[in-house]
């Protein structure tokens, strides 16, 4: 369907990658993955023809359309929201277009009617008289209502236009997709039902996503881009990643009984391949996988983040009473009368529509903001850590080093100390002394994260703490918050992260709260269906 022939790609002297081979088959899904920086999403325009490669070449089979999710929200800002979704089978579009012009002509000649039918056939060929009712039904499954179809694309919501961007990428049943990151400021429900159709879809879908639930769910190969090579494996991310894992064991242990490692490869492989999953492509994959040897799976050299919260000292049974909150903001009731009470064994996923609901009650609680009513109350004995999702205020008018930045953290003022909690981060050798205001998005995340740290806190708050984070830094931030004894109180856009942290949901709704002691599946499957 979509083949890779000795693809290369450098940027002046900084190769991406070299001589990569790879084919792209119908009715699969691969997940493109790598550290931030590998060129994930250069590899994608590659594909797409959006940018050349150095050397090499990309083939589209003869007769195939390829769709791409475009990444520039304002490129159909005068285009209607249901025309802009056709647009994602262009010739379908212009082909309606000029059929329609036709018709609107006053002098209608021979020459024209031989034209007008000639657009009628291809345009039936092409699902044409289906066309609108078939956008509309992708539009009003990614939660874009009826009554915006009509809508310039400039009138709607930004969080909107990418759902209709996605509805574009996603019609006409198209042969290859491309989607680079499609469940970014996505919905629940949005994603859910993505997962649906890519799982049903029978062509070939190509992803970038930092979502590790929504890889797991949805491909059958992992394409990793690692240390300038693209290597393909078959499984899902988590299949990559324990396979990836053990293989470094493997390679560290390659003296130290050796056939017991790879045995115990080789029961892992058997393991995966038993797995049943939802997706109709469940029994291709399980063949696949039988087929696996150890020498196919995966060698990784890339660097992973180590989170860890150690407590300084241990919290009492007094955690934290919220007793009827209410904030109102610019008119907007974001908070009403909200009350719980946190118990010693619980870790607290905040959910809510409004995420500007879920913010304003973790300032309120960090004595950031002031409740039109009700009180917070902390335990005598807790020392509570906050990542804010906002944290640019932390850097930007910091003109020193990373060193000098987390210092003004710390009672310990010892460059060896410091670096210990920067180098668990990667931020190693010269890294330290980069001025703290140039870092990029995820380095200030895991700065912050190393803040968290150092602090010696036994009760976390933390509001949306993977933005910006790549799969390895999401993974290192997981486990942490697995392995922290105490208490967290959290938001998260990661399925994962919600799922396998908190045993406790709170959902803000406009009446006040919902709170269930369960996981994050358990509660969507009780309040969602």
């Amino acid at each position: 369907m979509l083949t890779v022939n000795d693809l290369s790609m450098q940027f002046g002297p900084s190769v991406l990658f070299s001589r990569v081979d790879l084919q792209f088959t119908s009715g699969n899904c691969y997940g493109i993955i790598g550290a931030n920086g590998a060129g994930k999403s250069t590899f994608i325009k590659i594909l797409s023809g959006e940018l050349e490669p150095t050397s090499g070449s990309v083939v589209l089979a003869p007769k195939k359309r390829m769709s791409v999710l475009k990444q520039n929200q304002t490129l159909y800002d005068d285009c209607l929201v249901l025309d802009t979704v056709i647009m994602g089978n262009q010739r379908l579009y212009d082909c309606g277009k000029e059929k329609d012009a036709i018709y609107e002509k006053e002098d209608f000649s021979d020459e024209d009617g031989i034209r007008a039918a000639e657009l009628e056939e291809e345009y039936a060929e092409l699902g044409g008289w289906e066309a609108e009712s078939d956008a509309a039904r992708i539009l009003q499954g990614l939660g874009v209502p009826v009554e915006l179809h009509s809508q310039l694309m400039r009138e709607i919501d930004p969080r909107l236009k990418v759902k209709v961007l996605l509805a574009q990428a996603l019609f006409g049943h198209p042969d290859v997709i491309l989607l680079d990151e499609p469940t970014n400021n996505l919905d629940l429900q949005s994603v859910v039902r993505l997962e649906d159709f890519l799982m049903d879809y029978e062509g070939t879908v190509l992803v970038v996503s930092h979502d590790r639930y929504f890889l797991n769910n949805v491909c059958t190969h992992i394409v990793d881009i690692d240390y300038g090579k693209i290597k393909m494996y078959v499984g899902n991310y988590d299949f990559w990643y324990e396979s990836s894992q053990l293989i470094q064991k493997l390679i560290r242990d390659q003296n130290k009984r050796a056939e017991q490692k790879i045995q115990e490869l080789q029961t892992f492989i058997a393991r995966f391949s038993a797995n049943r999953s939802k997706s109709r492509q469940a029994t291709s994959r399980r063949k696949l996988l039988d087929k696996i040897t150890v020498e196919e799976l995966p060698a990784s050299q890339r660097r992973y983040p180590w989170v860890g919260f150690k407590a300084d000292r241990e919290p009492g049974k007094d955690r934290l009473f919220v007793t009827e909150i209410s904030k109102t903001v610019d008119g907007v009731k974001l908070l009403n009368n909200v009350s719980f009470i946190v118990g010693k064994e619980d870790k607290i996923a905040v959910i809510g529509r409004n995420e500007l609901a879920v913010t304003m009650l973790f300032q309120i609680l960090m004595g950031l903001e002031e409740p039109d009513s009700g009180t917070v109350k902390w335990g005598a004995s807790i020392a509570p850590a906050y990542y804010p999702k906002d944290h640019n205020d932390f850097f930007e008018n910091f003109d020193q080093d990373l060193i000098e930045w987390m210092r003004q953290f710390s009672e310990d003022k010892r460059e060896s100390y410091l670096r210990t909690f920067l180098g668990r981060m990667l931020f190693s050798g010269d890294d330290v002394y980069k001025p703290a205001k140039v870092l990029s998005g995820g380095e200030k995340v895991r700065c912050m994260l190393s803040r968290m740290m150092l602090s010696g806190a036994n009760f976390l708050v933390l509001d949306q703490p993977t933005n910006h984070l790549d799969l390895e830094s999401i993974a290192a931030l997981n486990n942490g918050l697995e392995a922290f004894k105490y208490n967290v109180i959290f938001s998260c856009h990661d399925h994962q992260l919600t799922q396998t942290v908190a045993n406790r949901i709170i959902e803000i709704t406009d009446d006040g709260i919902i709170d269930r002691l369960c996981t994050y599946d358990e509660y969507m499957d009780l309040i969602h269906t």
